[in-house]
């Protein structure tokens, strides 16, 4: 049976996911995927790098890749392990996150050298993610082109978002141009759209449902009959909820005046709103949840009262577009396991019809909403990798027909 390697690369990580295909690679939707081993390079560009491994009863060697300090040498780490477990002639296709897609692609799609000139051009709309997805794309390249690779983007799950969602009031010719609202996190919201009706008791396909993402990047999506109506992320992953170290959306003339009265520059702006803003911004401590909530400083918990003021306001705004609500999803890394935050969020959501039971929510079970509440709560973990490997193994049968 063929293998799929995913790829998930950013800043300062390369996770990595090999998956066996259940069923041969060419049985149509009969096969499915599933995960023998995933890791992860961490502090790649700094001097505390690292890997860390997990294997599901896959019977793979314990001796994992050697850590490595940069991209490049991560992925060379992972391919000379995969050819010493002699795994690398078993991989049909590699899959990998792509942050943005602008508007060329708006599904999975295999990789060629033009698609990938494509990508990089769309580098200034996220310049925090985009080379760092291409950089694995293109060592692959160089090392085995023969290799299939496909590309699966965060922004394609909003690609048909209504109109009047995606566009900004400006001139209409921008729009054309490509200034729009495009959103992200679309791979996890796309996983947990197929994940519901496995989670949730009877559940109606046709449902409102707003997922918050809520990790170090953090954002909302209204969901209604499995599409995505609206997001708070929009032209960058920069819009929106307050993250890690992103602001969220600003007044976009602050903007101006710190650039034209307080002699900013553009690269001192971006610093700021991308890496200086948010939870470590707001509380001057930590963009760390868990060192926030582990605080009692003034500041650290007002960071956390702002970040969940801000989420619980968008969750209003999602509903009317919505037009009401049946559920709400907690996913990503403080969505799966801050409660506070959840009982936060939730505290200001009672006029929406959320009410949670404490005890569930303190223990991160999947139900967190009680017998009484009008709308579902619940807390559903993340596989962006699980999707990847599925949407890489559908586009792989297709070249196979072709």
């Amino acid at each position: 049976m063929g293998k799929i390697l995913v790829i998930n690369s950013g800043s300062s990580s390369l996770k990595f996911a090999l998956f066996d295909t259940v069923g041969p690679v060419d049985s149509g939707p009969s096969s499915s995927v599933h995960a023998l081993v995933k890791g992860q390079f961490s502090g790649l560009g700094t001097d505390r790098y690292d890997v860390s491994m997990t294997r599901h009863k896959s019977g793979i060697s314990a001796v994992s890749p050697g850590s490595a300090p940069d991209h490049h040498a991560a992925v060379a780490s992972l391919l000379i392990w995969l050819e010493r477990q002699g795994l690398l002639d078993d991989i049909v296709a590699v899959g990998h996150r792509v942050v943005h897609g602008g508007q060329h692609f708006h599904q999975a799609t295999q990789l060629d050298g033009q698609k990938v000139a494509l990508l990089e051009a769309l580098t200034p709309l996220a310049p925090l993610h985009q080379p760092y997805s291409l950089a694995p794309i293109k060592i692959l390249g160089e090392r085995l082109p023969e290799l299939v690779q496909i590309a699966c983007f965060d922004t394609a799950f909003h690609a048909h978002q209504p109109l009047e969602a995606k566009q900004f009031a400006l001139p209409y010719a921008m729009f054309d141009r490509g200034f729009q609202r495009y959103g992200f996190h679309g791979l996890s919201y796309d996983y947990i759209t197929r994940r519901l009706p496995t989670v949730i008791p009877d559940f109606n396909h046709d449902a409102s449902v707003i997922v918050a993402h809520l990790g170090n990047g953090a954002s909302l999506c209204a969901i209604q009959a499995g599409t995505s109506l609206a997001s708070t992320m929009g032209f960058t992953a920069l819009e929106g909820l307050p993250m890690g170290t992103r602001c969220g959306s600003i007044d976009a003339g602050l903007v101006l005046h710190l650039i034209a009265q307080e002699g900013m520059t553009t690269d001192e702006v971006a610093t700021l709103l991308y890496k200086e803003s948010g939870l470590l911004g707001l509380s001057g401590i930590s963009s760390d949840m868990r060192a926030l909530l582990n605080s009692d400083r003034p500041r650290a918990q007002q960071a956390v009262t702002h970040y969940c003021y801000r989420i619980a306001r968008e969750i209003g705004s999602l509903s009317a577009a919505l037009g009401g609500l049946d559920h709400i999803v907690f996913t990503a890394g403080i969505g799966e396991h801050a409660a506070p935050v959840r009982e936060q969020v939730a505290a200001h959501c009672q006029w929406l019809g959320v009410d949670l039971d404490g005890e569930a929510n303190q223990a991160n079970q999947s139900c967190i909403s009680s017998t009484t509440s009008r709308v579902g709560a619940w807390v559903i973990p993340t596989d962006e990798e699980q999707v990847i490997a599925e949407d890489c193994l559908t586009m792989y049968q297709k070249t196979l027909t072709h």
